[in-house]
């Protein structure tokens, strides 16, 4: 019978046996005879001794060739190797962890990134493999490509090569519970992904809390929109992603920080609706404080203090917020801003009316 080859004339991975071929595909992700050994529970010199019959077998010099030859053949290609079955995941999960129902993997980006699996911290090794569980995490309903995640890790620096799968090949090994021989890292032809129904995001919770309190909101209920706000804005623990490089941390880093602000003056605005000034008054002057460019949150704080009656206080935020847009940015306020001014200015000047009726 004739032997399968590759474009390249060498046997391809057909003749290895099913153990043969999970040793070759580890080691064509760069990992050593014994992360090897530890990753698929062989001792070392059963590995070694695998190793030895796979470059036989194969016709390789040695261990380099063989790295190569492991994505000649599409070993290590997202979706083209062998792996194992996702569907059975749950099932093994719920086998070692009873049938408490929640997620067992916890992912929380919004602030330095923190993992936790079944309860546990769990270190996902430096920065760069860390920004690519990252990657995975913010897009939770799609496949995520290695083209896509080189490009978001590492940008302009990007190494190439089989990086992404040795980073994604240890992360599938930190990530599993126990005796369970998957991980929540699924492969297919489009890149890689998380497993469903097993991982938590805190993002996507954030987006569950807001879609809720909007609902809440147009059923008329805004006291149970401003507390599902408030649950929502109490996932962010300090900056997002703080730490981790890559154009792509940079961009969700804004994004995020964006959201927050969002989230934060829709709070705020629905307790200012519910007659809740001082809560409101609380939360904009800290955000006015880290945001001191952000007009809109400032003219927000300005309506603000006006309805609690601290109407100086509200023209000294105008000042200030101008003073900053001039000196920082050489620009003079917008609209908006103005016209929260003018909303205070004549405040004043009815109240100022009605005094000198009153006394006539």
């Amino acid at each position: 019978m004739a032997t399968t080859t590759t474009p390249q004339g060498r046997p391809s991975v057909t003749v290895l046996t099913a153990q043969e071929r999970e040793v070759f595909y580890a080691l064509g992700c760069g990992l050593e005879d014994a992360e090897i050994a530890d990753t698929l529970a062989l001792p070392e010199h059963v590995v070694a001794g695998q190793l030895g019959r796979i470059l036989a077998t194969l016709g390789l010099r040695n261990r380099a060739a063989a790295i190569v030859h492991a994505f000649d053949c599409g070993l290590v290609v997202p979706g083209l190797g062998p792996r194992r079955q996702v569907a059975a995941l749950g099932a093994t999960v719920r086998q070692q962890t009873g049938p408490a129902p929640g997620p067992w993997l916890r992912v929380s980006v919004l602030g330095p990134l923190r993992v936790c699996l079944a309860g546990q911290p769990v270190d996902v090794g430096p920065v760069r493999q860390q920004a690519v569980l990252a990657a995975l995490a913010l897009s939770p309903d799609r496949s995520v490509s290695q083209r896509e995640l080189l490009d978001g890790v590492w940008g302009m620096e990007s190494p190439g090569g089989n990086v992404v799968p040795v980073y994604v090949y240890r992360l599938r090994k930190s990530l599993r519970l126990g005796e369970c021989p998957d991980s929540v890292i699924r492969r297919d032809r489009y890149g890689y992904g998380l497993v469903r129904g097993v991982v938590e995001v805190d993002v996507a919770c954030v987006e569950e809390l807001v879609t809720a309190a909007g609902t809440a909101e147009r059923a008329g209920d805004l006291t149970e929109a401003v507390r599902l706000w408030t649950r929502a804005l109490e996932l962010f623990r300090g900056e997002p992603l703080a730490g981790l490089p890559g154009p792509l941390a940079e961009l969700e880093r804004l994004r995020l920080a964006g959201r927050r602000v969002g989230l934060t003056q829709r709070k705020a605005d629905g307790q200012l609706r519910l007659g809740r000034v001082a809560e409101a008054i609380a939360g904009l002057s800290a955000l006015a404080l880290e945001e001191p460019l952000n007009e809109p949150v400032a003219a927000l704080l300005m309506r603000a203090l006006q309805r609690g009656g601290r109407r100086a206080e509200a023209l000294t935020v105008f000042d200030r917020t101008c003073r900053r847009l001039e000196d920082d940015l050489g620009v003079a306020p917008g609209e908006l801003l103005l016209r929260a001014r003018w909303a205070v200015l004549l405040r004043d000047d009815a109240g100022a009316g009605r005094g000198r009726a009153g006394a006539a």
